[in-house]
């Protein structure tokens, strides 16, 4: 009888039979049978390129171990959608709390077996189970008791599906995910179990997520979260994604959230939501590469390398007379990241300044933006006010969330 736990499937890659990769596992799709069978598996849950969730049920599985799983026959490439009596292994049975059969207490399910039987069908088999229930200590960690068991499935009894959920196996499992790909994954689940595992990642991991979700959710977890809590994780965004949030919120919620903000993070946001709709000003980041005419291209190099600036920005560095903060002095020209590469690092920018490219105005609108990254083949374009001052800089990926539809994370492709 082959036995497999899932945990250990999360990621692995899905193949056809002639070798050809269909996408990467993300759940295990099982329905009750009853107080005297165990759980049957139905099915997997694929991502498949375009990041598109797909339902492949195991009358297509020829083989899964914990290096493979190879699928044969087509498969539906409809997006998933989870029908009532399903249960999603993995973002609704990690973390759910059971009780031992032998009255010994309560525990926490960590990781479950699947094994197959001689017909060649896939059951819920085994649970491994941390004894006792997470606790929160005075630090806001997440700490369990006892030890951990592995249990037959015949063994425990599950609580109701509306009791409070931890969400640190669901963390852990996912800890090495993308943002957009972990977003993906929320956006799948339910509301209440969405909230617990939001709730449950540190600010800056969430920020990140958020950034990705469609607008309804991203309210509705900042919501959840506290005014002081939700201030926190602001602060952590983009000002631009922070700014483009505090828009969907009522006014008296933002006006709190950005007093509880740190006033230098808060101060970029509220320029950003002083723009009109639609301008340049209202989709600019505030924060981009900025240095003088005599920096050096070795100065420049660094400040590119940074590990938080995205591609897009690290391609240009905006030059400027001080101050360098935005708005800042008179803005001279841009460097592109080529030109630095080409040139010995001693070298100040002033000799390498493009100054034929004009940056955009902030009162712009988004589609004259658009035209003109599009026209000069550019990535980043400066954004100046009326008295040449640098305000920030617009990058491919800001003006592409502004012409692709709103529910464009959720379209099937």
């Amino acid at each position: 009888m082959s036995k497999i736990f899932v945990a250990r499937l999360l990621g692995l890659d899905v193949f056809d039979p002639l070798g050809d990769r269909l996408g990467r596992l993300r759940d295990v799709v099982v329905v009750s049978r009853g107080p005297k069978k165990a759980p049957a598996c139905v099915g997997l849950v694929v991502e498949v390129p375009g990041k598109r969730r797909v339902f492949v049920p195991m009358t297509r599985i020829q083989s899964m171990e914990s290096t493979q799983i190879i699928c044969s026959g087509l498969v539906n490439m409809r997006r998933f959608q989870q029908r009532g009596q399903e249960t999603l292994i993995v973002a609704e049975m990690f973390d759910r709390v059971i009780s031992f059969v032998d009255g010994s207490g309560k525990g926490v399910i960590e990781d479950i077996g699947l094994s197959q039987t001689r017909r060649g069908d896939w059951e819920i088999n085994e649970y491994y189970v941390q004894r006792g229930e997470a606790t929160t200590s005075l630090l806001g960690l997440r700490s369990r008791k006892r030890d951990k068991v592995l249990v037959s499935w015949e063994d425990i009894r599950h609580g109701a599906r509306s009791e409070p959920q931890a969400a640190d196996t669901f963390v852990a499992t996912h800890d090495d995910m993308k943002a957009a790909d972990f977003a993906d994954a929320l956006h799948e689940m339910n509301e209440k179990r969405r909230l617990e595992i939001a709730a449950h990642l540190q600010d800056e991991r969430l920020a990140d997520v958020l950034q990705e979700l469609p607008d309804r959710e991203q309210v509705q977890i900042l919501s959840a979260l506290g005014l002081e809590r939700a201030a926190d994780v602001l602060e952590e965004m983009d000002p631009d994604d922070a700014a483009d949030l505090l828009a969907e919120v009522s006014e008296e919620t933002k006006h709190q959230l950005l007093d509880l903000m740190d006033e230098e993070e808060a101060k970029d946001v509220r320029r950003l939501l002083a723009y009109p709709e639609g301008t340049a000003g209202s989709i600019m980041t505030p924060v981009p590469v900025i240095l003088t005419p005599e920096s050096t291209v070795a100065e420049a190099l660094a400040s590119v390398r940074l590990e938080e600036l995205s591609p897009a920005l690290a391609s240009t560095v905006f030059v400027v007379r001080p101050p360098l903060e935005t708005p800042t002095g008179r803005y001279l020209g841009q460097v592109h990241i080529q030109a630095l590469l080409r040139t010995a690092p001693p070298n100040p920018l002033g000799d390498i300044l493009d100054t034929e490219l004009e940056p955009m105005s902030d009162l712009a609108d988004i589609q004259e933006v658009v035209r003109h990254l599009a026209t000069y083949n550019l990535t980043s374009v400066g954004v100046t006010n009326k008295e040449g001052r640098l305000v920030g800089a617009i990058t491919v990926d800001d003006v592409l969330d502004h012409l692709l539809p709103d529910d464009w994370r959720t379209q099937d492709a």
